[in-house]
């Protein structure tokens, strides 16, 4: 319905917060958020139920809204036959987990929008993703399809039921979990072979277009080379590493990266920004300048993270979820350059930057065309006056599109997602050395513990109100990014909040009949079916998350039985990893922990001492990922409360003094940096 000014009225979205859902409170469609009142209605009326989900950065979502949700005749349909529900992803991604994996299994593919037809108990009857308005190259549209659902809905009502019964019984079997065989080593190494399998030699990363970062698959490799010593799996981290950080996904004059390419090469971008790609690509280029000291690694870590303060922090300290990739209506126009506009911004450095980004024709996308010192070589200067000459050039281009209308901002903080970019920003800071960004994960901490918890439970979303209880990946991730803080700024507050956290996860997520997590808690909202699942997606999988935070819990507090646990996520996804480790990398280097050889160093002493803070940063600098690093206080050893073995660790002559544990035995301590790092090094 149309109003005075022309514009419709709102629907019920209007009064939601997220920025997805507003997106869509003024079409026509009667929309509902997912609530009570829609499926009552829907059971009063004897109508289905027509769900669609997605996301405020999503290309196609915009798409399908503007040809189909915006359009009077689709609405009038939808609102004759249909009770029409709208979900954020983000916001309930449980919701969104068990109707993509119905859309997956109908389809054999998924993907968003997400579009469900069901009936009023919330059983499926019809999956796809993206639907046009009308038919279009053998892809059936929402003026033919509605049409031939509500035919089917009133003629063959009990057929429909019944379908959506069996496709409910086929989804609970393919949820069913059991303990498999026990890991070894052959284990990482099969997962290793599989990835080698996959490898893009030619540019990196791993299958063909659309090509995504993987960031966790650039995890497992590091810490394999760490383990095996092997060359190529560090050699395929760095290619993946430069081909990415000078193709076209890396934005060269705002820093970060979107999404994912559309090519093999890294050039052409799906060019939204997500939260979570910033958040695990400022850590793995991070651990691969701990690897390997490559000052351009260093330098695009700190490029992501200062990208994340400028453009999705709230003022408060919270993340931002992700930026739109499109704005004025055209996906990318943000970012794209013409040579005319370079030439005219750039002037006398024109020539040089042209040639440095590959900037042709009217639509370029920048990019590096080859490492720094070739594009050098190649012009006959010096790599040195090259970057200072480009830095000016991209300043300046900067400049100027700031002034352009920018993509929208979801503004939604998340806990999960605020969670890894914590832990990002923790262990930026130490490695980087960088206290800004360790105050920004500090900050961001404070603003979850503020605004996102009660009772001692954590809330997923945050948009003026937090209505929505944590799931699985809010505890896990946050959890992660608690441990980092500790590690960084050694403040036992933040081992006590991380401990109390896995205590409530375990307690209301838990799997007592098979073990692991389950997604939603046992007092949440109870959908078709309680979801468990282990393998990694855009973000990491939260029980291999969950499994590296207990190990590293257990070895912080000597407390085995939370090492029990992680065994017992181990073995009831054991035969699920085995069939595809590559699909569960972040599992993998749960697993590459656990197997071991790790280190439990403790640090005692007084923490202004320069001896002191010069063992700390020994122990940054290197990339040790089978470690864990508590520090003792003299002045302060309130420790011990949580690590009781700590209690007789004193100093030795008042000096810094370390204690490295190893195959549950404890060394001499040590005063020398030198032996302190021989000893967390040591093979075997």
């Amino acid at each position: 319905m149309l109003n005075m000014n022309g514009n419709h009225t709102p629907n019920r979205l209007i009064s939601e917060k997220s920025p997805y859902l507003l997106q869509h409170a003024r079409n026509p469609v009667d929309w509902y958020p997912w609530c009570d009142e829609a499926f009552e209605k829907a059971a009063r009326e004897h109508k289905p139920i027509f769900l669609s989900i997605g996301y405020a950065a999503c290309h196609w979502c915009h798409v399908m809204a503007h040809e189909s949700f915006e359009d009077e005749e689709v609405a009038r349909l939808m609102n004759e036959t249909f009770v029409c529900v709208k979900v954020d992803r983000e916001e309930r991604p449980d919701i969104d987990s068990v109707y993509m994996k119905v859309c997956q299994m109908m389809t054999g593919s998924g993907g968003w929008p997400l579009t469900i037809l069901m009936t009023t108990d919330k059983k499926p009857f019809f999956a796809a993703t993206y639907l046009p308005k009308e038919n279009r190259f053998g892809m059936i549209g929402l003026i033919e399809l509605i049409p031939k659902m509500k035919e089917a809905w009133e003629k063959r009502h009990e057929e429909v039921c019944a379908n959506a019964g069996k496709i409910i019984d086929a989804l609970t079997q393919t949820s069913t979990t059991h303990e498999g065989e026990a890991f070894d080593e052959g284990s990482l190494e099969l997962g290793y072979t599989m990835l080698e399998a996959l490898f893009d030699e030619t540019y990196g990363g791993f299958g063909g277009p659309p090509k995504f970062p993987q960031p966790n698959h650039q995890m497992f490799l590091l810490r394999y080379w760490k383990r095996t010593g092997e060359s190529k799996a560090l050699a395929m981290v760095e290619k993946t590493l430069q081909n990415m950080m000078r193709g076209g996904i890396h934005d060269h004059l705002g820093g970060g990266f979107h999404r994912y390419s559309v090519d093999s090469s890294w050039l052409l971008p799906h060019f939204e920004k997500m939260l979570y790609d910033q958040a695990l690509l400022a850590m793995i280029y991070t651990e691969a300048f701990q690897a390997t000291r490559k000052e351009e690694y260093r330098l695009v870590a700190g490029d992501i993270l200062d990208f994340a303060l400028r453009e999705m922090t709230s003022p408060e300290g919270g993340f931002y979820s992700s930026l739109d990739a499109d704005s004025e209506g055209e996906e990318g126009k943000f970012y794209i350059w013409s040579e005319d506009e370079v030439t005219h911004i750039l002037r006398r450095e024109a020539d040089i930057f042209i040639t440095s980004f590959g900037v042709e024709g009217e639509k370029a996308v920048l990019h590096l065309i080859d490492p720094l010192r070739e594009i050098a070589a190649g012009l006959g200067i010096a790599q040195s006056e090259l970057v200072g000459r480009l830095d000016g050039a991209r300043k300046k281009l900067f400049e100027a599109r700031e002034r352009r209308i920018h993509p929208a901002t979801d503004t939604k903080v998340l806990t999960d997602w605020n969670g890894l970019m914590i832990a990002a920003f923790a262990k930026g800071g130490s490695v980087l050395n960088e206290s800004t960004y360790v105050q920004a994960a500090h900050k961001a901490h404070d603003f979850i513990m503020r605004h996102m918890t009660r009772d001692g439970r954590l809330f997923h979303a945050f948009e003026g109100i937090s209505p929505i209880p944590g799931f699985l990946d809010d505890y896990a991730f946050f959890i992660w990014g608690l441990i980092e803080l500790y590690e960084t700024t050694f403040m036992p507050s933040f081992l006590e909040e991380a401990l109390a956290l896995n205590e409530t996860l375990c307690e209301h997520f838990w799997d007592e009949k098979n073990g692991g997590f389950f997604f939603t808690s046992d007092d949440g909202e109870q959908l078709l079916l309680r979801e468990e699942w282990i393998h990694d997606g855009a973000i990491p999988s939260g029980n291999s998350v969950a499994m590296l935070n207990l190990l590293k819990l257990a070895r912080f507090t000597a407390d085995s039985k939370l090492e029990e646990k992680a065994l017992h996520i181990a073995r009831v996804f054991s035969d699920m990893v085995l069939q595809s480790p590559h699909a569960h990398t972040q599992f993998l280097c749960a697993l590459d922990f656990a197997l071991g050889p790790t280190s439990e160093v403790v640090i005692v002493g007084d923490p202004q001492r320069e001896d002191t803070k010069s063992m700390i940063r020994s122990l940054e600098k290197e990339f040790i990922p089978h470690k864990v690093v508590l520090f003792v206080d003299e002045t302060s050893p309130e420790m011990g409360n949580r690590a009781e073995y700590t209690k007789e660790m004193k100093s030795i002559d008042g000096k810094a003094t370390a204690y490295v544990c190893r195959h549950f035995s404890c060394n001499k301590p040590t005063t020398d940096v030198g032996e302190l790092m021989r000893l967390v090094n040591e093979k075997g």
